[in-house]
């Protein structure tokens, strides 16, 4: 590698990583909300935290989602970015807006009516009454949380994600505080329990929306996209490019979240230590999940902007950069999992049962987030050449398939040789079974897609 190979290198590496600690900050700050709301239920009640354990998936489910939809959006204002065409940038946005409309209605309608998947999963009676309280609730902190997202996606399109991440690090000092008042009471307001987590986060997500249009008003940075434009008409070629990007991209999260979170609903019927146990070890996965969530988002807003700018040969260097730092991220990862996994656990519940539990399942979940790391950052670099059928194939056959069909039988049916486990851990051993195959596949397509452009 010659010396200027070497200097533009590590160039890339450090905007990769200022970029990606930059989110993962924020990313920490906003799963921060689910860890407060995770320690608040399960000091509030066991019942609390059994319930918010079903109510999370479920929302987690929707939101992710459709948010997946608006971060596919992200390679395309990197490139117009890229190619300096700023313009463009603006009035894709307003575009955006119509697309998120959409997502907004389709979201609300899913969480005011979660019956038939209450009843699809077979949670218990006893649950469903607080599971659909705080859906309802949620229901309505959706769509700022949508638009908050469209305004984060923009900026770690820009390569400036450091107002986004102020704001969801200011917003954690409000939504601690109000989800321990409205779960406890306390100064003329009565205890709520689950449904007061619901409340304060409906109160934080409208106030970061607040915020953050009130930025992109006021901030010289956005001036010269002119996104206070009178909007347009539906542009319906564009927002079907949108959604021929989106819409996969939203489907690919939504299979490979519903593999992670249908684990809750499956796992409720074996009870409630069962289901706290499990809450414990995603909620922590969720939190690892931060880190090549971050690396994926920056790698792939430096693929897409050298795309945009017409040079491959630094796009596949940026790749390769933000490969090795996700891997090196992983594996300090796993490791500090399944040396502290007594005294994680031990952080969310005093109960012996529920510890000893969970503690076991972090061993499994230590495999999970290596291949998890892989896989994520191949998705989003995929995207960034346009390939996103094939991701949602995989997805499909294998986190559906191999992942959660194989869990349920290996937990309640037996799998070959193997008795039923009638125990989350089946779940989380063929969770993890499934992204390793899928990482391993993910590779060989993204090794031949970059290949391809050299030609």
């Amino acid at each position: 590698m010659s010396p200027g190979s070497q200097a533009a290198g590590g160039s890339e590496r450090r905007t990769i990583a200022r970029h990606a600690g930059t989110v993962l900050v924020g990313q920490l700050a906003v799963m921060a909300f689910g860890v407060t709301d995770t320690i608040v239920a399960g000091r509030y009640d066991e019942r609390a935290l059994a319930a918010l354990s079903v109510g999370s998936a479920i929302f987690i489910s929707v939101y992710v989602s459709l948010m997946g939809v608006l971060q596919a959006l992200l390679p395309i204002w990197a490139e117009l970015h890229g190619a300096r065409r700023t313009d463009e940038v603006g009035r894709s946005l307003r575009q955006s807006l119509y697309l998120c409309g959409i997502a907004m209605v389709l979201g609300m309608a899913l969480l005011l009516m979660p019956d038939a998947l209450l009843q699809w999963t077979q949670v218990p009676q006893a649950m469903r009454g607080d599971v659909e309280a705080y859906l309802a609730i949620l229901a309505f902190a959706l769509p700022p949380a949508l638009l908050f997202r469209l305004f984060s996606t923009l900026n770690q399109s820009l390569g400036h994600p450091q107002l986004v991440t102020w704001l969801q690090v200011g917003s954690l000092f409000v939504k601690l505080p109000l989800s321990v008042w409205f779960a406890f009471g306390g100064a003329g307001l009565p205890a709520m329990g689950l449904a007061g987590c619901g409340w304060a986060s409906f109160a934080v997500n409208w106030s970061m929306l607040t915020a953050a249009l009130w930025l992109l008003r006021t901030q010289a940075l956005y001036r010269p996209y002119g996104f206070w434009r009178r909007i347009e008409a539906p542009d319906w070629r564009q927002i079907g490019r949108f959604a021929r990007l989106g819409i996969p991209g939203g489907l690919s999260v939504l299979v490979e979240v519903t593999s992670f979170t249908l684990m809750a609903l499956f796992i409720a019927r074996l009870g409630t230590a069962a289901a706290a146990s499990h809450q414990i070890a995603s909620n922590l996965t969720a939190v690892a999940y931060m880190m090549p969530l971050s690396l994926a988002i920056a790698t792939s807003a430096r693929v897409s902007y050298w795309l945009g700018a017409g040079d491959p040969t630094r796009a596949r260097r940026a790749c390769r950069t933000g490969f090795e730092l996700a891997l090196l991220c992983a594996a300090m990862i796993a490791t500090l999992m399944v040396a502290l996994r007594w005294q994680l656990a031990a952080v969310y519940s005093d109960r012996t049962a529920v510890v000893a539990l969970a503690a076991t399942l972090l061993l499994a979940t230590a495999a999970y987030h290596v291949a998890d790391a892989v896989q994520t950052l191949c998705v989003f670099v995929l995207r960034c050449y346009r390939v996103t059928l094939m991701p949602l194939l995989l997805y499909c056959a294998l986190l559906w398939g191999v992942g959660l069909g194989g869990s349920y039988l290996l937990a309640y049916h037996g799998l070959g040789s193997w008795p039923a486990m009638q125990s989350p851990l089946a779940f989380w051993l063929m969770s993890a079974l499934a992204l390793v195959l899928t990482a391993v596949l993910f590779l060989g397509l993204l090794w031949r897609t970059v290949r391809a452009t050299r030609a």
